[in-house]
């Protein structure tokens, strides 16, 4: 165009009035208004983000003749200026604090900025440069405002072709931007939606696949892969509550070798989800005091951000809580928040199932478990009568093979001289009822064993049938002369017997025991109200009771005495606490024998009470007899000492007298008070004699221990013949529990020696007169 058709165009001619310069800012601000309407065009037609950044890249470097140029966006959830496209560098995607570096500076302060030389400037980070090999030179910098003037980024050209960056530069580089915002604002949404969507999806298909998941180890090993890869985090945990130990367990901790842990319901970041029901975010874990940095110290893993949020069932009760560990680039936000609650909604589910099916495993693995180790033989029907399933015992006892028996109807598999098991199957099938048929023959294989054989229904919860099982006990041989010894002696005993076949058991070895003896108070007055027949029904009824308490210590039984029991603890299989075992076992015979004795006083018989003593010695002990008739027993001066003391505990108002052999040995701490030393008829060495209180409640025996310790010094001042000051002691001993008539009996016998005083070699021994 020449410059006189310019000087006419639009009617006005710029020479006449001296305007020449003009022109220049004209054709400056068309060239202005020309490269912003090429880059609404461009970026007017695009949706995708990232083809918008490219085409702003492209038009801008070419628009301010710079050699590179990008755009920052502002990502509120990180805090980060980020860019998708940058020319010449190889990256996808830059990601810098928005208060890093020049673009972090205009960020910050909103206003344009022309950096001439790049690394004289301190806010410049050259640390991309140093990643890409490329060199900085010169920046221009400005804020990418919308219309109300909020900024959502910066844009940024490196490296001027011609020259430093000006004004100008800057004008432009501000008005492209402003141009571009629309578009990039619609960008952004749209691909928050598509990515939304891609999520919402994504997530569907997944809970569908995890949820169709049964066996608990592999489900939480996948949900935690999945929740690790959904929030882009370094490691994820499912802590699952174990309410038998109120514990919150993980079978799975991803990058760690830990196969299980365990840790209170009430502890760490996790427990404190568990108990209050709300999630938790923690952007800097050391930073919050209910971190445990325990973990962290053993593994040598780094906790640097958290997510837990607590797994609820159906029900509204917390099962659970899901913890994910340090999400790469920054904090979880507020949609990781969300994403992870919404995952544990669904997952809870598939958990409850998965649980359910892992305790139902549990269950069938440990029966299976069970009738493997079965010594009886069991073999379970359907409904239609056919065999389902049979122990090993069982195809021992029958003498077959699984496949022999396993699936056959009874009808076929019972024939001939079993016959009779079929009709017992129908019997318990038509009256729902167990029936027990003790000792008869089953014929196996041409071969008679004798056998306890038991049909009983099988019901579910809801009473339905199932089918029936049979429990077959081979009593053949000796374990059926066993079970017969048993009923008559210690089993252990039987056992050996049985064992032992040339009859080495006759005879007898020196070994330390602890004796029992026991009797009941008053047995006269009882056998008078009951007469012979009530006796032995009593009699039946109390052994039960006591023979039950020295059982459960493994207390051998030695013999009944009338209403007395002898028993032993370490015989014939000693024990590192039988001394405790004897202890324990005595304290529970009281208990019992009053709970007894008030279930009788209710219906009208005559109370129930008794006295026990123990002592530990060696003794003599084994089968004493002939070859034809024997019994297994002890004896010794350490036997005769236990009788002793049990007739002693009339004397002393007691019902556990112990000797201090037995005392001296205990290992657990009981309360015990120190009532005498004294020497049985028929020896010259004194013993000291113990009493236990253990069995007492508050209410039979008040202020126990004060009790205890105002006795035990003034049995010490006694021995010391300080009488008077002795039963002051024991006053207040009887002051703190008025039936305490142990502290009257010394009351009375420090009044005794008072008036008549021991010899001067008394060193407070007291001889019992009784046997």
């Amino acid at each position: 165009m020449a410059d006189g058709d310019l000087g006419h165009h639009g009617g006005i001619d710029l020479r006449l009035h001296g305007k020449r310069p003009k022109i220049a800012d004209l054709q400056s601000q068309l060239r202005h208004f020309d490269i912003l309407l090429n880059v609404s065009r461009r970026v007017s037609g695009t949706e995708s983000l990232d083809e918008i950044l490219d085409a702003l890249v492209e038009t801008t470097s070419r628009a301010i003749g710079a050699d590179r140029s990008s755009f920052f966006l502002f990502d509120p959830n990180t805090d980060e200026l980020f860019s998708r496209s940058a020319q010449g560098i190889h990256r996808r995607e830059i990601r810098f604090s928005s208060s890093e570096g020049v673009g972090g500076a205009v960020f910050q302060s909103r206003e344009p900025m022309i950096v001439d030389d790049a690394y004289s400037d301190p806010r410049f980070n050259a640390d991309v440069d140093k990643e890409t090999g490329y060199t900085t030179k010169t920046i221009l910098c400005v804020p990418i405002r919308t219309v109300k003037d909020e900024v959502i980024g910066v844009a940024q050209c490196l490296n001027k072709h011609s020259g430093a960056f000006t004004e100008k530069d800057a004008s432009l580089l501000s008005d492209i931007a402003q141009m571009a915002v629309p578009a990039l604002r619609s960008s952004q949404f749209v691909e928050r939606m598509r990515k939304v969507r891609a999520q919402e999806m994504e997530f569907l298909s997944v809970v569908a696949d995890i949820t169709s998941e049964l066996e608990l180890d592999s489900l939480l090993a996948r949900v935690m892969a999945e929740a690790t890869r959904m929030l882009d985090a370094e490691r994820s945990t499912l802590f699952l509550h174990d309410e038998k130990t109120d514990t919150l367990f993980s079978r799975v901790a991803q990058g760690s070798k830990v196969g299980e842990i365990r840790l209170p319901s009430h502890a760490g970041i996790a427990g404190t989800v568990f108990t209050t029901n709300k999630t938790v975010n923690i952007p800097h874990a050391y930073a919050d005091l209910r971190f445990n940095p325990g973990f962290d110290k053993t593994t040598g893993f780094f906790t640097r951000s958290i997510l837990c949020t607590p797994v609820v069932n159906k029900y509204g009760k917390v099962i659970g809580v899901t913890q994910a560990l340090n999400k790469k680039g920054g904090p979880f936000s507020e949609d990781d928040e969300s994403r992870l609650k919404a995952f544990t909604a669904q997952v809870a589910i598939a958990l409850e199932n998965a649980k359910l099916f892992d305790d139902v495993q549990k269950m069938k693995n440990y029966n299976e478990s069970m009738l493997l180790s079965m010594s009886n033989g069991v073999v379970t029907l359907s409904e239609s009568r056919v065999v389902v399933t049979c122990n090993e015992a069982g195809l021992k006892i029958f003498q077959c093979k699984a496949a022999d028996i396993i699936g056959k109807k009874a009808s076929d598999f019972f024939v001939g001289k079993n016959e009779w098991i079929v009709e017992r199957i129908a019997k318990v099938e038509t009256q729902k009822t167990s029936d027990i048929q003790m000792d008869v023959a089953l014929d196996v294989g041409g071969t008679t064993a004798t056998v306890n054989f038991s049909v009983l229904p099988l019901k579910t919860d809801h009473a339905e049938q199932l089918g029936t099982m049979l429990m077959i006990e081979d009593i053949s041989t000796e374990k059926r002369v066993k079970a017969t010894m048993s009923r008559y002696m210690d089993p252990t005993i039987a056992a050996r017997m049985l064992e032992n076949d040339d009859g080495g058991m006759l005879g007898g070895q020196n070994t330390r025991a602890t004796v029992m003896f026991s009797d009941i108070r008053g047995f006269t007055p009882i056998t008078e109200q009951l007469g012979a027949q009530g006796t032995v029904s009593f009699l039946n009824e109390y052994f039960t009771i006591m023979v039950e308490a020295i059982s459960k210590e493994e207390g051998m039984l030695d013999k009944f005495i009338g209403d007395a029991i002898m028993a032993a603890f370490g015989l014939p299989m000693p024990h590192d606490d039988d001394e405790d075992r004897a202890v324990r076992a005595s304290i529970a015979m009281i208990r019992e024998c009053w709970k007894y004795s008030a279930e009788r006083v209710a219906k009208g018989f005559v109370p129930v009470d008794m006295g026990i003593g123990l002592n530990t010695d060696m003794v003599v002990s084994g089968n004493i007899g002939s070859a034809r008739r024997m019994d297994y027993t002890l004896i010794g001066d350490g036997v005769n000492l236990a009788s002793r003391l049990e007739s002693a505990c009339k004397a002393y108002s007691a019902r556990i007298l112990i000797s201090e052999n037995t005392y001296k040995r205990l290992r657990g701490t009981y309360r015990v008070r120190d009532i005498d030393m004294v020497i049985v008829k028929g020896k010259t060495e004194p013993v000291g004699v113990y009493e236990v209180l253990d069995y007492h409640t508050d209410e039979t025996f008040p202020n126990l221990m004060d009790v205890v310790n105002y006795f035990n010094e003034g049995i010490r001042i006694y021995r010391k013949r300080e009488f008077g000051r002795a039963i002051e002691n024991f006053q207040e001993a009887l002051e703190r529990h008025p039936k305490d008539r142990l502290s009257q009996t010394y009351i009375d016998r420090c009044k005794y020696m008072i008036e008549h005083p021991p010899a001067d070699d008394w060193i407070g021994v007291w001889q019992m007169k009784e046997k």
